[in-house]
């Protein structure tokens, strides 16, 4: 119970900006910690539903909601994913062989193209919630995809080769029990994927909806997947942060683009 109770604390000082107890980063403590990163999305997403039932409720404009919609997650996770969203597409714009675009995702300093990806990421997460806000009944699509994104990051941590001997990736991938926390991540995966099938059973094309953009997000796994060894050798925190954050936004545009059909 305790290494249970220290993997929770060391997943949510590190992948969110809620002040939690410290604890020593090692292997008793670090062996379920990938386990909690989906309960960090579930965080994210209850604030966005508090804050779109706030703009509901007092008549808020749809751009309010969705500008302060897109800078939640980053309050709330502290901006560690879209910094590898960042560095990750630094990297992929180099143009240079693997071990250049590796150098680049360790480098602290920013380059030009990352900055200017992250920017066109918020502007379209920007767009997508402000559809999202005009026509919310496939809303759920969004608060839950914040934890299966985490979740299938996770399992990328936990079941992919790392690229370098170094980093968080590794720190976590090395000290994590991993068929445990895999097993457990998968459940969660399939948890998550339910809720939303009964959260959009009684709306037109809701489960299409729901399998449809299972369908994308597990594409865009295994693509991601193929990136990562043919360009990288092996996954990294960067590339982890990337995919989760391209995940939120394939899971924003489903229901930005979903409720064009009620």
């Amino acid at each position: 119970m305790k290494s249970i109770i220290s993997g929770f604390l060391v997943a949510f000082s590190l992948y969110s900006a809620i002040p939690v107890p410290q604890v020593n980063w090692e292997k008793k403590t670090m062996r379920w910690a990938l386990s909690f990163l989906p309960l960090v999305g579930l965080v994210v997403g209850g604030a966005e539903w508090l804050w779109f039932t706030f703009c509901v409720h007092f008549g808020a404009s749809g751009v309010l909601y969705a500008v302060l919609a897109a800078l939640l997650p980053l309050a709330v996770s502290g901006g560690i994913h879209l910094d590898g969203l960042c560095d990750t597409c630094d990297a992929l714009c180099s143009f240079g062989d693997r071990e250049k675009r590796l150098m680049i995702l360790k480098d602290s300093h920013v380059g030009a193209f990352g900055p200017l990806w992250v920017m066109a990421f918020l502007l379209a997460e920007t767009a997508c919630f402000a559809q999202a806000y005009d026509t919310p009944g496939y809303l759920p699509v969004v608060l839950i995809g914040f934890a299966l994104s985490r979740a299938l990051g996770a399992l990328k941590i936990v079941t992919m080769q790392c690229a370098k001997d170094t980093g968080l990736a590794h720190l976590f991938a090395e000290n994590s029990d991993k068929k445990a926390v895999a097993a457990t991540l998968v459940l969660e995966i399939l948890a998550c994927l339910i809720v939303l099938g009964l959260a959009l059973c009684a709306l037109p094309y809701g489960l299409r909806l729901v399998t449809l953009c299972a369908a994308f997000i597990g594409v865009w796994y295994l693509l991601h997947h193929r990136m990562c060894m043919r360009m990288f050798g092996g996954n990294t925190g960067d590339l982890t942060g990337f995919f989760i954050s391209t995940t939120e936004l394939l899971c924003i545009a489903a229901a930005a683009f979903g409720g064009l059909t009620l």
